[in-house]
């Protein structure tokens, strides 16, 4: 059984879809699959702060069961869990958005010992095995490191946009309710990365192929579409999301991903009917 966590609103659909897509698509043997949302209702912060609905669980996972019959998606409305533990917190109005705090939830709710946590603009280029199948016994998670991080702060900086946890051991040493704690105390840099990292007892480091978050290489299992630097025609940088199709084949000239991509954009239009 594998189980991959996502967490957002119903504005990161896309990319919840398209990265649940490309774990399906990209699978060498069928293997069960649960995923597991969390969402939240926060219109007091900002009235797009919505949260994703049943329509959307249903529709995905018929969408993911058509490539991956043994797969179930489950859907966590978290707003009470959030409204108890991190309201009005001085990350509340963090470099993203409120939705990369609940990640620091997943205590709190009841989750297989073994969860890999996917930010939503994420796109498996291989089989999601090579990077589930790594062992975690004795640590609290494995995570690769951070493409600018390792460079701007220190070599063994992770990126937290994906993260294999071992649920068991992060609730003996109680990472999640220390990261909690220090999300209501004080700002952080990054938020839920920061707080999650000052809290860690064990991690393992795992090799950049599995959280790719500037180049794509045949070896890449994991392409992270996060923010990046370019340096030509002039220094700026671009956050191009995999749902962006057109900005994905323009800017990065990528194809291999068109037949999720081209998936996706039918799924698009039949859900927006």
């Amino acid at each position: 059984m594998m189980n991959v966590l996502y967490c957002g609103n119903d504005k990161v659909f896309d990319g919840v879809l398209t990265s649940a897509l490309s774990i399906v698509m990209r699978m060498q043997t069928p293997k069960p699959l649960r995923v597991y949302i969390f969402t939240m209702e926060l219109t007091r912060v900002k009235p797009a702060y919505t949260a994703m609905q049943e329509k959307h669980r249903a529709f995905m996972e018929r969408a993911l069961q058509k490539h991956n019959a043994d797969t179930k998606v489950l859907l966590y409305d978290v707003t009470d869990l959030y409204e108890t533990h991190l309201k009005q917190s001085p990350n509340e109005g963090c470099y993203c958005s409120p939705y990369t705090l609940l990640r620091l939830l997943a205590d709190l709710v009841e989750l297989p010992d073994k969860l890999l946590y996917l930010d939503a603009d994420i796109m498996l280029h291989k089989d999601i095995s090579l990077l589930y199948d790594i062992d975690v016994s004795g640590v609290e998670y494995a995570a690769a490191r951070d493409h600018y991080g390792k460079f701007l702060l220190y070599p063994n900086y992770i990126n937290a946009g994906v993260l294999l946890f071992n649920m068991k051991r992060c609730r003996e040493t109680g990472i999640f309710e220390k990261a909690r704690a220090q999300i209501r105390r004080k700002k952080l840099l990054f938020a839920d990365q920061s707080a999650l990292i000052r809290s860690t007892t064990k991690k393992k480091m795992i090799s950049q192929r599995f959280n790719d978050q500037k180049f794509l290489y045949k070896k890449t299992v994991v392409r992270h579409f996060s923010k990046r630097l370019f340096y030509l025609p002039y220094p700026h940088t671009e956050n191009v999301k995999q749902w962006h199709v057109d900005r994905v084949h323009k800017v990065f000239r990528y194809t291999c991903f068109d037949d999720i991509l081209n998936e996706y954009l039918a799924l698009k239009e039949e859900f927006e009917k």
